[in-house]
């Protein structure tokens, strides 16, 4: 029988890991496990990463490496890459240190040698093109000028974001697929970082980083742990942004107005600071920053931003419903945080967010027919997904995009010394190599509510298995060893920890009933999406079909939203008035409820190429009553504005030549 120990955060033995020269200052309470040891196995999540393969297998690298030959006067006879990668793009090369990162994750997760030769080829000539730079160790796609721009406080749009994404997928080659001369790019880019940044003082260095510039101090603090060398330590701290960390240090959100995908690098730059100092100024700023983002800047699908700003205070959410909405990077870095804050302290409650923002924050924006990606995510009511094109768009959000799928198995497992935690509920097999053990989860989630975990082990091991009880799972949860039901708690937003010496083939079984359930609007209660368990349900919208220029290509959905029907229902039990349609399948109607009609429910994460709403406006009988009224009274008021426009005659006397229509704004 196993011993069952129920916690908000199981802490296992405090142990010091990390890669390179320096251990972290901090004792890491649970540990990801590298990627090459988690496999994913048949199932949605392993869909998308093979569409993501075929993606980064599809991309030509003269093309990729067109601008950095130019930029470093070598020959190039490739035709250039569209988008944030043409020529003239002030962020031209960004995306090659996407690709760079994409390719370490999936020859890290797959095994895909191709991928690794590939890559491998294009830090090859990233080499040519920076010895052919000069002495100083720069590299990028775009003149050493524009970073003497920004340092000048001159209009330029973010060098040190671009070379951010290219340092961190050296780093990353480095890291994921031991590529020795990545590394040797990488230390001489920090080397000319540091040449050019010398003669800043403080005001000036803080001055410059009002304009974006990713998370530069994450990867120089990456390096450090590499090198051992204490200039990158130091020069990951002069990017520390003041003006920023400082309020949330002291538990100030003053978030308002910001660029979101600006600050979220830099905070995951933090965290990492605070693992190799120990200091627990970066501690508060990352921990507090998590809290406010995802806890009073979210949207139901674990995303954030509207227009790529957070533009009211905390829990001002009702106003900031659009289709610019939830930039899909910033849920990208957000997971990044997550993870880090869990290596700090396992909290179920990072899991149930992390389980959240990929569901419905990640795979939905993966375009299911052609592996594209989305850079907005609209949260307002009858709008439709866009991606972007293969070779023509290049967003920073393509760049991340290629990056998500290569990494999903980084989160689901994490270990201490004792023993591991089942984050997430994802068909795939990890291997605990300090062990001899590996565990092999096969699941149809959320599909069906339910896990099979069979323990793999050449001779009989004892340690802690801890299955996270999703704070959704507000059901019975059961769980079983080899068929013998567990006894025990298991309360939702906790671990159940099984503690047992374990042998070969071991199974557990888990059972996680979903149930529906409403996520409101912090500032409406009125206004709500329909969840079911931790997924946001779309309501199917009827319009008109969308042609193949309104989907693929632009940032977000434009034109006329579709008009989403109302509720005219309770919010306490709202089984009564949505009914599964079938047990085999996620799809959902209302009964009764909608205005002026009924609406068909499905996954956020499964819906794609066509309007959809997702919250809602709910109402009484009395309230719709008279929202109705004053709906009737309005249209019947703007019907005879229009009627009283006057035709003006032209001196002729010809009449009735129309010169203009009164614009009246969407309901």
């Amino acid at each position: 029988m196993a011993i069952l120990c129920v916690s908000s955060a199981c802490q296992g033995k405090k142990t010091e890991t990390g890669a390179g020269k320096v251990k972290p200052k901090i004792a890491l309470m649970a540990r990801p496990f590298h990627l090459n040891n988690v496999k994913l196995l048949d199932g949605p999540f392993k869909d998308a990463q093979e569409r993501d393969r075929k993606y980064l297998h599809e991309l030509e690298p003269d093309r990729l490496l067109h601008n950095f030959r130019v930029n470093a006067g070598l020959p190039s006879a490739a035709r250039p890459l569209g988008g944030w990668e043409e020529p003239k793009c002030e962020l031209r090369g960004h995306f090659v240190g996407h690709f760079l990162s994409a390719c370490a994750f999936m020859h890290a997760a797959t095994g895909d040698g191709e991928l690794r030769t590939k890559a491998d080829g294009i830090v090859a000539v990233l080499a040519e093109c920076q010895n052919a730079l000069g002495k100083n160790g720069y590299l990028s796609a775009f003149p050493e000028e524009f970073v003497g721009r920004v340092i000048a406080g001159k209009k330029v749009w973010a060098p040190w974001y671009t070379l951010h994404k290219i340092m961190a997928g050296l780093l990353d080659m480095s890291t994921y697929c031991g590529n020795k001369q990545a590394l040797d790019i990488l230390v001489k880019m920090a080397a000319w970082t540091k040449m050019r940044t010398d003669g800043l003082d403080d005001k000036a260095m803080q001055g410059m980083l009002r304009t974006e510039f990713g998370g530069m101090n994450d990867v120089l603090a990456g390096l450090y742990a590499v090198t051992g060398n204490p200039d990158h330590l130091m020069l990951a701290r002069r990017f520390d942004h003041q003006a920023i960390f400082e309020p949330l240090a002291n538990h100030r959100d003053e978030l308002k107005g910001l660029h979101v995908n600006t600050q979220i690098p830099k905070v995951i730059g933090a965290g990492r600071e605070y693992e190799l100092t120990g200091d627990k100024y970066y501690y508060e700023v990352a921990s507090y920053f998590w809290d406010e983002v995802v806890n009073h800047r979210s949207y139901c699908t674990g995303g954030t931003s509207n227009d790529e700003r957070w533009q009211s205070g905390p829990d001002q959410l009702a106003g900031e419903l659009s289709n610019a909405t939830h930039e899909t990077c910033c849920t990208y870095n957000l997971l990044k945080l997550t993870s880090e804050l869990f290596t700090w302290d396992p909290d179920a409650k990072l899991a149930d967010y992390y389980e959240r923002a990929l569901f419905n924050g990640i795979l939905s924006t993966q375009d299911p027919e052609t592996g594209m990606t989305m850079y907005y995510v609209p949260m307002a009511s009858g709008w439709y997904k866009t991606f972007c094109t293969p070779q023509d768009s290049f967003w920073c959000c393509t760049g991340t995009g290629i990056e998500s799928p290569a990494k999903f198995g980084d989160s689901i497992y994490f270990h201490d010394d004792r023993g591991i935690f089942v984050n997430l509920f994802i068909a795939s097999e990890v291997k605990w190599p300090e062990m001899a053990v590996s565990i092999r989860q096969e699941t149809r989630f959320p599909e069906e509510a339910a896990t099979t975990l069979t323990v793999n082990c050449s001779r009989e091991m004892e340690f802690e298995l801890r299955i996270r009880i999703p704070s959704w799972a507000v059901k019975a949860v059961t769980v079983s060893i080899n068929g013998e039901k567990q006894g025990g708690p298991a309360d939702p937003g906790s671990y159940l920890t099984l503690a047992r010496t374990w042998k070969n083939g071991d199974k557990v079984s888990a059972e996680m009933p979903m149930s529906l359930h409403l996520c409101r609007m912090p500032d409406d209660p009125k206004l709500a999406a329909v969840m079911y368990g931790p997924l946001v349900l779309a309501g199917e919208l009827p319009a008109e079909g969308l042609p193949f220029e309104a989907v693929y290509g632009p940032y977000h959905a434009e034109g006329k939203p579709a008009r989403a029907p109302e509720f005219v229902a309770g919010t306490e039990d709202i089984d009564a008035w949505i009914q599964r349609e079938s047990d085999k399948a996620l799809t959902f109607k209302t009964i009764k409820a909608g205005r002026p009609n009924d609406v068909k429910l499905v996954p956020f994460h499964k819906l794609f190429g066509r309007h959809y709403g997702l919250y809602w406006r709910f109402f009484t009988e009395a309230e719709w009553k008279e929202h109705e009224a004053k709906r009737k009274v309005r249209e019947a008021e703007e019907a005879a504005q229009v009627v009283n426009v006057k035709f003006k005659s032209s001196p002729g006397g010809i009449a009735g030549g129309v010169f203009g229509l009164v614009m009246l704004p969407e309901r």
